[in-house]
């Protein structure tokens, strides 16, 4: 297990972490969310050692720490960390064999993963004549080819196309089911509620919301409705009574009922307006979740 216990981080004045703390469980999937500058890169980089915490600690299966436990972390930055006037594939070879990888078996699984994640190129091809998507898959090889005992990523599915996307999201899976905990940060919050077992959702340093997307539905005051009318006149929602407008498109509208409303009252409310087209609750997703944790 992988354990963020109270980390703290200052750069000068501008506190980063505050007191920062969660687990990613063996064969889980955690999706790491949060605006830009909220500390996620941060975190990350405190485990692997690359910025050291000025309080709190990262501990493997109860262990804090250390050079050992960090070789077998599969590590991918959002920067990217690659040499770009050297072939793709003798960089995954290089990086395979300072991970202990016999030679033989580090140019077999460059090649396998390689052809795997579909990545384009030609045989004298350097990095940096690659396009930015196949960077971003030779940058997700060199985590993974030392078929590490961690998986921390940041942005691994920045700039990728669907199909790319859908490869990435196959191998990362394979790596949770083998028991490998895998923490990952996106903006693509869509990606991360299909594809996470859990999620933790960070603000300004500190976690504010944690847990299953059913878990955070249930957290969060979700008690609300989708109603759609056609011919209501413009803003026909800002005038039901005992409601707050969530959003507006169109001829719908998402409402959030106060509690002493009742949905039968606001039904007949709505029918008045115009001709009812949908009637009905509204399940949150992660982005509606991520929005009301920024804000509140």
């Amino acid at each position: 297990m992988l354990e963020f216990d109270g980390l703290t981080k200052s750069f000068s004045d501008k506190r980063v972490l505050r007191g920062l703390s969660f687990t990613v469980r063996p064969g889980e999937l955690f999706g790491f969310c949060g605006a830009n500058g909220s500390g996620k890169t941060t975190a990350m980089r405190i485990a692997l050692g690359v910025l050291t915490a000025d309080g709190g600690r990262v501990r493997w299966n109860g262990r804090e720490m250390d050079a050992g436990i960090r070789r077998r972390i599969g590590y991918m930055p959002e920067e990217r960390g690659l040499y770009g006037k050297m072939r793709p594939r003798d960089q995954l070879v290089y990086f395979a064999k300072l991970s202990g990888i016999r030679p033989d078996v580090a140019a077999r699984r460059a090649d396998e993963w390689i052809e795997r994640l579909g990545v384009r190129m030609g045989p004298k091809d350097p990095l940096e004549r690659l396009s930015l998507g196949n960077q971003q898959r030779i940058q997700l090889i060199a985590a993974l080819i030392a078929d590490p005992d961690v998986l921390i990523l940041d942005e691994p599915f920045s700039g990728l196309d669907p199909v790319a996307t859908d490869a990435m999201a196959g191998a990362l899976t394979e790596f949770s089911r083998r028991g490998v905990p895998v923490l990952f940060s996106s903006h693509q919050l869509d990606l991360v509620e299909r594809l996470c077992d859990r999620v933790g959702i960070i603000r300004d340093g500190a976690l504010v919301a944690q847990g299953t997307v059913t878990e955070l539905r249930r957290a969060t005051d979700r008690r609300q409705l989708e109603i759609a009318l056609a011919g209501a006149p413009e803003h026909w929602a800002r005038t039901l009574p005992g409601v707050e407008v969530v959003a507006e498109q169109g001829s719908r509208a998402t409402l959030r009922l106060r509690p002493e409303t009742d949905p039968r009252e606001l039904l007949a409310a709505a029918q008045s307006l115009g001709d009812l087209e949908y009637f009905g609750w509204h399940e949150a997703s992660l982005a509606d979740i991520f929005r009301e944790a920024m804000t509140t």
